[in-house]
């Protein structure tokens, strides 16, 4: 995993994984605005020739962290990342139940962004 580089391209919504020029993983999120700030993991995709090496966990943690840094929560959708912050309580802090349910209707509202 030294090799591996990620990336936070925000303007896309997109959290990832390179390995020289190659995406070879990625957290699609968006983020809430109301009722407070919140980014919000929508899929998390690994390609099968990477698949298995801790590539989704890293994008996951340096979700958190950037959350963290930026002073937001996460309403994690994505049931990759509600499973990964089940097993890492002490890097993701509980969800918000308001803003997962802020997040749905977001989601609900743009079907076509993801």
């Amino acid at each position: 995993m030294s090799d591996i580089e990620i990336r936070d391209d925000r303007a896309a919504g997109r959290l990832e994984a390179l390995q020289g020029d190659e995406v070879i993983g990625r957290i699609e999120y968006f983020v809430l605005e109301a009722p407070e700030r919140a980014l919000v993991p929508v899929h998390t995709i690994v390609e099968p020739a990477h698949e298995g090496k801790g590539i989704a966990g890293s994008l996951a943690r340096e979700l958190y962290g950037i959350a963290a840094r930026e002073g937001t929560g996460v309403a994690p959708l994505c049931p990759y990342v509600v499973k990964w912050a089940e097993r890492h309580p002490d890097e993701a802090p509980a969800a918000d139940p308001r803003l997962v349910e802020a997040a749905m209707d977001w989601l609900r509202e743009h079907p076509d962004r993801f």
